[in-house]
């Protein structure tokens, strides 16, 4: 991983540090909590217990000068990023370390949620997976009263799928 790339792909995110308060720079709860969620961990708790085991391994990317930040700290830090802002950085991260390769298969699917109370429609996204990567290539969240038929062009418009056999179930078509 190149701690530059990830910098520039980050970069334009406005952290909600205070001038002067700043213990821990937001690129590093960025890149320390984007670490631990792809490695697997569930929750700000089990970020923070990464951090303390993957300590050595981090500090080759990040200083951590002040130490691991408290998960309280880091759930109050990513709660206040701009999560449009922060969704776009991901994706374009993400697109630079996995192209499709031509001839490729991007399957695109739509997967959807319900609250169990009113057991009403809670939220519902539409992927794009790249097959022969295994790898999510983007995702795009659907309206409250839309369904994946109108989501599934805003999709197509953040991806760079040209020369790609692209599949989709009846729901698409």
């Amino acid at each position: 991983m190149s701690v530059n790339a990830f910098f520039e792909h980050f970069s334009s995110i406005e952290g909600p540090h205070q001038q002067g308060k700043v213990q821990h720079p937001l690129f590093d709860i960025l890149l320390l909590t984007i670490s631990a969620v792809l490695a697997g961990c569930q929750g700000w708790e089990e970020i923070e217990d990464f951090a303390h085991d993957k300590l050595f391994w981090l500090r080759k990317f990040i200083a951590l000068s002040n130490g691991v930040p408290r998960h309280d700290k880091i759930a109050k830090v990513i709660s206040r990023i701009d999560m449009t802002q922060f969704k776009a950085c991901f994706s374009q991260w993400m697109q630079s370390y996995s192209e499709l390769t031509v001839g490729g298969v991007a399957a695109i699917d739509g997967k959807g949620s319900f609250k169990q109370s009113d057991r009403k429609d809670a939220i519902h996204i539409v992927s794009a997976f790249a097959c022969e990567n295994g790898v999510t290539l983007g995702q795009y969240k659907t309206g409250s009263k839309s369904n994946e038929i109108t989501a599934i062009p805003e999709l197509f418009q953040s991806l760079e799928i040209k020369g790609c056999l692209v599949t989709i179930d009846v729901m698409g078509c």
